[in-house]
């Protein structure tokens, strides 16, 4: 089995266009929450979201591809050639026989990208093409690139057509916990030697009228329509703030990661997917913990070890009550290790979110330092858990992070601190 090593992060979030502003964003509590732009939400009862402001796809597609992909394509491109340029694996400075080296790096590689609604963005525009009813003689109007363009796996392959990658391609669909079943598959992948570097995150583009009001109708978003109306684990909590957003890891095989002398934040150790088969909304605990232990039977980790819990968090009353009662089933010292969600920041991201709170454990891990849970004014007394409010320092071995999403699905993924080892080919 090999050990497995994040050497890369790339993302674009509605707090910043990189992974590293990002970062010290979640780290200050700032509120990337806001009412919509993306159309006239005026008429609407829910009216805010986490939006991104001021990407600019051009730094990474052309004026066509921007015309024919949907935007979580957009930010799934960004996120990747980001990671990729931060683990080393691309850089102009690089010699000519460097280059040539880094490339057939990139080109053994694979990637896993996950997205809950794909291009819902891209879908609502041309549905309402045919509402409008123009139409030409031969049919309507519809753009020759709908399907391609918001498939789920078109975030994906079309990186890897970007970068070169001719290895294991795949798109992932598990709701909100796509992004981190992306970042667990590959991590198997790795673990047991069929790739040497993967690719893996989650992308999303949801803020149009037909996702916010297709999640508000089922009773999952907030109505406070507040830039702290994400507030998870707080008595007052009425659902989640819907945000857009992509983040991107490279995962590398440790003795890979050492030859090319990079930069490494965590090292990853296990990986829980479980489902609950109870309820296509409505969350079970009994499906969380399972998930939760077997993520640590993986990584040989015992419940008492682990230092910080990074929450699924989303800020709906019954799914943050379940995730609390989850963890005080799990951890017999619940009430001592910190929680945090970075939700309460981000807004709620889908698959995004799950790929880029996995990169900020691993963050918390290599800077010692958990992220506050803000807009806390009263914590549900039904969630009794350690969650912070104010960024600590503290000394970080073995974190969690978890995800869950509709239908009972469940991802968590054990991150700890990289020990160097001395490897048997004398390096």
């Amino acid at each position: 089995m090999a050990k497995v090593v994040i050497t890369g992060i790339g993302a674009v979030t509605p707090l910043a266009n990189d992974f590293l502003k990002s970062w010290e964003l979640v780290k200050s509590g700032k509120s990337a929450i806001d009412y919509i732009t993306k159309f006239d939400a005026s008429d609407c009862r829910w009216q805010v979201a986490g939006e991104i402001k001021g990407f600019t796809p051009e730094l990474y597609l052309s004026k066509k591809e921007i015309l024919r992909l949907d935007p979580f394509v957009h930010y799934g491109v960004a996120a990747t050639v980001m990671a990729v340029k931060d683990a080393g694996l691309m850089h102009q400075e690089a010699s000519n026989v460097e280059h040539e080296a880094l490339k057939a790096l990139l080109k053994s590689a694979g990637i896993i990208i996950g997205s809950s609604r794909g291009g819902i963005t891209t879908i609502e525009k041309e549905l309402q093409k045919l509402c409008s009813s123009r139409f030409t003689v031969h049919g309507s109007r519809l753009s020759p690139y709908l399907m391609p363009s918001t498939t789920i796996s078109m975030a994906a392959s079309y990186a890897a057509q970007k970068l070169g990658i001719k290895g294991y391609c795949l798109g992932i669909s598990n709701a909100c916990a796509s992004g981190a079943n992306a970042i667990g598959e590959a991590f198997r992948l790795i673990k047991n030697r069929y790739s040497n570097i993967m690719l893996a995150g989650g992308a999303e583009a949801p803020i149009c009228r037909f996702c916010v009001e297709g999640y508000g109708i089922s009773g999952a978003l907030s109505a406070l329509n507040s830039s702290s109306a994400s507030k998870p684990f707080d008595r007052k909590r009425d659902g989640f703030v819907i945000a857009e957003g992509a983040c991107m890891i490279v995962l590398e095989n440790y003795e890979s990661a050492v030859k090319r002398n990079a930069n490494i934040y965590a090292e990853i150790t296990g990986y829980g997917n479980t489902t609950d088969a109870f309820h296509i909304t409505k969350p079970d605990d009994s499906g969380e913990t399972s998930a939760i232990l077997a993520a640590l039977k993986e990584a040989e980790i015992l419940p008492e070890n682990i230092d910080y819990i990074n929450a699924h968090g989303t800020s709906t009353p019954l799914g943050d009550k379940t995730e609390a009662e989850a963890i005080l089933k799990t951890f017999k010292k619940a009430s001592e290790i910190p929680v945090s969600s970075i939700k309460s920041v981000t807004g709620h991201m889908l698959a995004a979110s799950g790929a880029f709170e996995a990169a900020c454990t691993a963050m918390s891990i290599k800077e010692g330092i958990i992220p506050p849970t803000i807009n806390i004014t009263e914590k549900d007394p039904e969630c009794n858990i350690n969650v912070i409010t104010k960024k600590i320092e503290t000394d970080i071995k073995i974190a969690i992070t978890s995800s869950f999403g509709f239908g009972g699905v469940n991802a968590v993924i054990v991150l700890k601190y990289n020990t160097p080892q001395k490897l048997d080919r004398g390096i």
